[in-house]
């Protein structure tokens, strides 16, 4: 944990004049909470804004161009045979910057003992990550063909690089880089995403970077559609492309069908399906998931 506390202040020195251009010079009501309900997004299971799989332009939080929002949440999701867990927060800056932090949780339950790392062993990845809003509104109607166009990325810290060298990876750290585009199509009740992440990631991040003969970045793209079904439910779907880097595991695609209730503005459960395919050479990983999100 040290290091990755001495990684992150070192990005944070190198994201300061990023942040301090990207900021206006001045703001008025630092809460004002005022774009519409769902605006935001969710949290995506490493914590940036957008929906559980996939990062989106929007920046987290209600805050204004003139203000500060921000969320914090939990997830759980439960496949045949393991459990992944998910807690964060995210700071929205005048609907420019998003700065969040979260730490993912893979649990291999009653299949470590087969994977030879022992029941219940529980692999853990801590994320950091920025995004910042190039140009574009994904609210905007006027100008409907321009989408709001955002860069991020992400810096992840596994840790236990002896089992996941071991298991093949090359790495226990790496960053991914991602840009999205999102738009709303309000006459049609529609928001659609599209990401493309430049990665090394093995799920996630859970089981390091890289691996036999694949140690280079990939182009990996992230989908997602939302319809509002009513002024406070969304249902919507989500595919993210995932690189297949270890050789004793093949890794797929992830997607979900998802409903996301706002019981009021500051308050969402979400509730997927997801279709995780084989996970460290287990087969058909299908389940539940459940996310928690306070915002403002």
């Amino acid at each position: 944990m040290s290091d990755f506390v001495t990684r992150l202040a070192g990005a944070a020195a190198l994201a300061l004049p990023l942040l301090a251009a990207a900021l206006p010079a001045h703001a008025g009501d630092l809460f004002d909470s005022a774009r519409p309900t769902a605006t935001g997004g969710v949290n995506t299971i490493e914590g940036a804004g957008g929906g559980g799989l996939a990062a989106w332009a929007l920046i987290t939080g209600y805050g204004s161009g003139d203000a500060i929002g921000g969320s914090a949440y939990t997830t759980y999701a439960k496949t045949n045979d393991y459990a992944l867990t998910s807690t964060g927060v995210a700071l929205g800056l005048f609907n420019r910057v998003e700065v969040s932090f979260a730490q993912l949780g893979f649990d291999t339950q009653s299949i470590g003992t087969k994977l030879g790392i022992g029941k219940d062993r529980t692999f853990f990845t801590n994320i950091a990550g920025l995004k910042v809003r190039a140009f574009g509104d994904a609210l905007d109607q006027e100008k409907w063909w321009l989408p709001q166009v955002s860069a991020g990325l992400q810096y992840k810290d596994s840790g236990q690089e002896g089992i996941l060298r071991a298991i093949g990876a090359r790495d226990s750290s790496g960053i991914d880089y991602y840009v999205a585009a999102s738009k709303a199509i309000l006459d049609w009740k529609l928001l659609a995403n599209a990401t493309l992440r430049f990665t090394k990631a093995n799920q996630f991040g859970l089981l390091g970077f890289g691996g036999p003969g694949h140690d280079d970045y990939q182009i990996q793209p992230e989908l997602s559609l939302e319809y509002l079904l009513t002024s406070n439910f969304v249902i919507g779907g989500e595919y993210r492309f995932k690189p297949d880097n270890l050789g004793f595991a093949k890794e797929n695609d992830w997607k979900d069908i998802h409903v996301a209730y706002f019981p009021v503005k500051n308050v969402s459960v979400t509730v997927a399906y997801v279709d995780a395919g084989s996970i460290a050479n287990e087969a058909d990983q299908q389940g539940l998931y459940a996310s928690l999100q306070l915002s403002f």
